[in-house]
């Protein structure tokens, strides 16, 4: 591993200061568990960050509140704390679905949101969930603060437009309206310690027994996280069923190839994300009864 400087900010006032004059040659580090993967697999000769500037400390960034209408989720919370979360069990269950499948126990008692969302991954398991939620992710710098829905911070895989001077504080998004119901499924290689190969995350609002509102966030199948809105709107207005699903999941798949083109692995994806995305619905709709 490549040397580094090592620096820990005991508030988000220092952390700033330290971005705010040292931003560009500053790497941050909250869980570690994409980051120090990423430190070792740099090549002696190759040019790593100067300093690691350790923000675990800083408690603000850290723990769930609900407003009753708006629930915030700090970027410092681990997974396990958000999986475990009454209040995310109850208002957001798809999100508690999600960060209960990352990486093993370890990983979940020390890895924090704010890192999942923040590394960029195609297959981060909390992100679909995020953006099936329409969350926002908030930003503070020296100059201020900038809030930006969730889905548009994605520029292309494993890179974000968050700022050299910027620290993610929080992501918060809406209660799930009543009438509503959800799932998050995910496909990896073994149950345990399985990065996803796909997910998917969905939200259905169901009232007088026909769809009224409709949320599909696929994972791993497009360049940049997004929900999939023509698949979305096959569902809008229809009674819930096998064949509606079928065509919901398909669609999915069409505009995975229409986003990513034709690729080696199309043949694998394109019937396995249209069953996934079926499949959710069907287990969403089963929630809901």
């Amino acid at each position: 591993m490549i040397p580094f400087n090592l620096v820990r900010a005991e508030s988000l006032e220092q952390a700033l200061d330290l971005l705010d004059r040292n931003g560009p040659a500053i790497k941050i580090i909250a869980g570690g568990t994409d980051l120090m993967v990423e430190l070792r697999d740099i090549s002696p000769g190759e040019k790593g960050p100067g300093t690691v500037l350790d923000i675990s400390p800083i408690d603000e960034l850290k723990g769930i509140e609900d407003d009753g209408t708006v629930i915030t989720v700090g970027a410092l919370t681990t997974h396990r704390e958000i999986s475990t979360s009454p209040i995310i069990l109850r208002h957001a269950p798809l999100l508690a679905s999600a960060c209960s499948t990352v990486g093993a126990t370890q990983h979940r008692n020390i890895a924090t949101i704010g890192g999942n969302v923040i590394n960029g991954s195609p297959a981060a398991d909390s992100v679909p969930a995020l953006i099936a939620l329409n969350a926002e992710a908030v930003f503070r710098s020296k100059s201020g603060e900038r809030v930006s829905p969730l889905k548009d911070i994605y520029l292309k895989p494993y890179q974000t437009d968050i700022k050299d001077d910027e620290i993610l504080t929080a992501i918060r998004f809406l209660r799930l309206p009543d009438g509503a119901t959800s799932s998050y499924i995910k496909l990896g290689r073994r149950n345990a310690l399985a990065i996803s190969r796909m997910n998917v995350a969905v939200v259905l609002v169901i009232k007088d027994g026909k769809i009224t509102e409709a949320r599909i966030s696929p994972g791993s199948t497009t360049p940049t996280p997004d929900r999939i809105t023509p698949a979305e709107d096959i569902l809008i207005g229809k009674e819930p069923g096998e064949e509606l699903f079928r065509r919901a999941g398909k669609s999915v798949a069409e505009e995975m190839i229409n986003r990513s083109g034709r690729r080696w692995s199309t043949p694998y994806k394109e019937p396995v994300i249209a069953a996934l995305t079926a499949r959710a619905l069907r287990e969403a709709v089963s929630k809901g009864i």
